[in-house]
């Protein structure tokens, strides 16, 4: 069973960054990993993917351009860069993974280890 810790969340001013982390008990050559928000009232949202097989990634289009994951193969850690922070992006942030191969999705569904989130807070 994966386990997932995530790290890095705060209170950030409206333009500010944060970098959370997301460090997993597994080898990520074996799992997906993906990056949701949920905001408070709202529905758990995709934010960002980075799959297993190839790297590939994909992004929310609220945060394209200004959100970047990456992955560190020997900290069996996955990163995702906020720049230009907007109130809108408050909310807790959760890491979530799955193992099924050539498959890449930003469906809460399609998860099956989650993390127990961090906060973010953009305010000023």
């Amino acid at each position: 069973q994966l386990q997932l810790v995530e790290s890095g969340g705060g209170l950030v001013q409206p333009g500010g960054s944060l970098r959370l982390s997301c460090t997993v008990s597994g080898s990520l050559r074996a799992y997906s990993i993906g990056w949701f928000r949920q905001a408070p009232g709202k529905e758990r949202e995709g934010v960002s993917c980075i799959t297993r097989d190839d790297g590939s990634t994909e992004y929310a289009h609220s945060v394209e351009g200004r959100f970047t994951i990456s992955r560190d193969s020997a900290k069996n850690t996955v990163y995702l860069q906020m720049n230009s922070l907007k109130p809108e992006d408050t909310g807790v942030y959760y890491c979530a993974g799955y193992s099924r191969g050539f498959y890449r999705t930003l469906s809460p569904g399609g998860y099956d280890y989650w993390g127990q989130g961090t906060q973010v807070t953009v305010s000023s």
